[in-house]
């Protein structure tokens, strides 16, 4: 990882203060600014982004981004979060997934998403981006097919709604939680799936 204070190990020992959690066990962030929950290779990251404007776009600028109140944990869940007061910016390349819940997307209008949805293709995926794997819904143009997504874009992120994802068989995030924004540099694999399984169609006879 490009900085070290993200790689496994155990926090300053002034990160040890104890910080107001929500029932899920991540912290609750009272800072004003883009609230952000981030996944790196080693690490689950909560705060709160201190720029303006859509999440997906911020990311997507592919600049440091300034952050603030950051508590970290070890992915697996085998540390509660601390606070890590050291961490005062963010690279998005080090970013594998962004977790983005209603407070992170701007409102839109019924027009709004009634043309996003007619100008787009639906496709249930599911999405190996080690050591994730992500089941859900992606909005393409048409004529782009899910696997164009392994090419490079100039769209680092690609959001995938109505999703779930797993570290191994367990569940990342709460069920607040349905948008996933996938970092398109770490994914290694694209299948069409049936979203209420995430098993990959079955093919009929003579196709």
């Amino acid at each position: 990882m490009p900085f070290d204070f993200l790689k496994k190990g155990k926090p300053a020992p002034d990160a040890a203060a104890s910080e107001p959690e929500s029932t899920s066990g991540v912290p609750v962030v009272h800072a004003h600014g883009i609230a952000f929950d981030g996944l790196t290779e080693e690490w689950r990251l909560v705060g709160a982004m201190q720029l303006q404007g859509r999440l997906s776009d911020v990311l997507n600028r592919r600049e440091s981004i300034p952050i603030t109140d950051v508590s970290w944990a070890p992915i697996d869940g085998s540390e509660p979060f601390s606070p890590a007061p050291g961490l005062k910016t963010i690279d998005p390349y080090d970013l594998i997934v962004v977790l983005a819940g209603a407070t992170t997307l701007p409102p839109l209008s019924d027009d709004e998403k009634a043309a996003y949805r007619v100008h787009k293709i639906s496709y249930d995926v599911a999405l190996e981006i080690p050591p994730f794997r992500i089941v859900g819904t992606v909005y393409l143009f048409p004529g782009s097919e899910p696997e164009r997504l392994l090419d490079r874009a100039t769209e680092m992120f690609v959001p995938v709604v109505d999703a779930v994802a797993y570290l191994g068989d367990e569940r990342i995030g709460g069920t607040e939680v349905d948008t996933f924004l996938v970092n398109r540099r770490y994914l290694r694999g694209v299948e069409q799936v049936d979203r209420r399984t995430g098993s990959a169609h079955q093919r009929l006879p003579g196709t």
